[in-house]
């Protein structure tokens, strides 16, 4: 019986899917160190997280049985994800199940800073009566500027102009505008024409330190900030700054760079005392309705990889969809992306005089992956010596 280990919370429809599919699971509420994850990893086929736990290579390198990690949550930056690929690890997340809860806390937030609502209640908590307008505004007419314009920031920019707000978005990329968006050259005129500047970016390394002094240097007098997307990404020191100054009127902060590991931990931070600031504990897509298709996603992943060899939405290893099986068994074959190794597979079946019944073959950079259905269900010698294939890094055999 394969095992699952499931970590930090992980929705239970996660835990009743696996099992519901033949897995033993376990369940944990927090995060792990390193050490401490390897440790609880032994004996463990799939690992469940979410954004508080780091697979390091050493951790890999540690537990070579682990076949695949499932990210439940959108990002995949605490895992080495090059060191996973070649180590066979598929890494599979939920790129879209949470995108409507973080757009939601985005519009949340943007009308609560217009309005000055933080503001407004930490005055009446602490016995003051201020009714008055001042600096507060509807969101109608104004101009949200979207950095990112991925799943989550194309979603923002429709709801955004359901509101009346005019959209302007910045990407790297080339994106399609969306209702009557409209696309910056560069991310300083996005900046220079927002009321609200929000920011949606991945989480790749050149995204360490992306927005800073100069870049709130040039926001609007007045301007709202808004961050729910990595801790790293902006410099809050900054931040802080433009706030106390008078530049900004606001921001709503939902990631930090150093976070707690789990629920109930102490946290503090300078930008406490701000008077216009919303602080959440990185809860963008914490509802249970985004928890819980996360978890049924994310398990289903596994499922697929383990019983039927498909990498569907890996985003490490070549993508190859399967259906179901047409032999008696399934021989996934992952390796290096060598020239000759599809012959080479081929070569060794052939040679035990094993048909091919069905076959497909993906290649993704340095990775290789072959899926090949048999008709006879291969002995020792043959596993043997599709194993001893120069460039193989990791082979399963899956019995129909």
């Amino acid at each position: 019986m394969p095992k699952a280990l499931l970590l930090e919370n992980i929705h239970p429809l996660a835990a009743q899917t696996l099992r519901d599919h033949g897995f033993e699971v376990e369940t944990m509420k927090g995060a792990l160190s390193e050490g401490e994850l390897i440790d609880a990893l032994d004996g463990v086929d799939m690992l469940g997280i979410r954004s508080k736990t780091t697979v390091t290579k050493a951790v890999l390198d540690a537990r070579p049985t682990l076949t695949a990690i499932g990210c439940f949550c959108i990002g995949t930056n605490q895992v080495d994800l090059q060191a996973a690929a070649h180590a066979g690890v598929a890494v599979f997340n939920a790129p879209y199940s949470n995108t409507r809860s973080v757009v939601e806390l985005v519009i949340c937030d943007i009308i609560c800073l217009m309005r000055r609502i933080p503001a407004h209640t930490h005055h009446m908590k602490h016995g003051l009566w201020d009714k008055s307008a001042a600096g507060s505004h509807e969101v109608r007419g104004k101009t949200l500027g979207i950095i990112g314009y991925g799943n989550i920031g194309s979603q923002l920019s429709v709801l955004a102009e359901a509101l009346g707000m005019r959209v302007l978005f910045y990407d790297i990329e080339e994106k399609l505008a969306l209702g009557n968006a409209e696309r910056c050259d560069t991310l300083d005129e996005l900046l220079e024409r927002s009321d609200a500047v929000t920011i949606h970016v991945d989480g790749r390394k050149s995204n360490v330190g992306f927005f800073g002094e100069d870049d709130f240097a040039h926001m609007k007098q007045d301007a709202i900030f808004i961050n729910c997307s990595r801790g790293f990404v902006v410099d809050l020191d900054a931040l802080k700054r433009h706030l106390d100054c008078g530049h900004l009127s606001g921001a709503a902060i939902d990631v930090f760079q150093v976070e707690p590991k789990k629920s109930g931990d102490a946290f503090s931070t300078p930008l406490a005392d701000e008077d216009n600031m919303i602080l959440t504990p990185h809860i963008g897509g914490s509802t249970l309705e985004a928890q819980e298709s996360i978890g049924q996603f994310v398990s289903q992943r596994f499922d697929d990889y383990w019983s039927k060899a498909s990498t569907m939405l890996s985003v490490n290893l070549p993508q190859i969809t399967t259906g179901p099986c047409k032999g008696v068994a399934r021989i996934a074959h992952l390796h290096d992306n060598l020239p000759g190794i599809l012959a080479a597979v081929n070569r060794v079946l052939g040679e035990q005089d094993i048909n091919i019944a069905a076959q497909a073959l993906g290649t993704e950079g340095e990775i290789g992956y072959v899926v090949t259905d048999v008709a006879t269900i291969p002995d020792e010698q043959t596993l043997d010596a599709l194993a001893a294939i120069p460039g193989t890094i990791r082979m399963r055999v899956i019995e129909n």
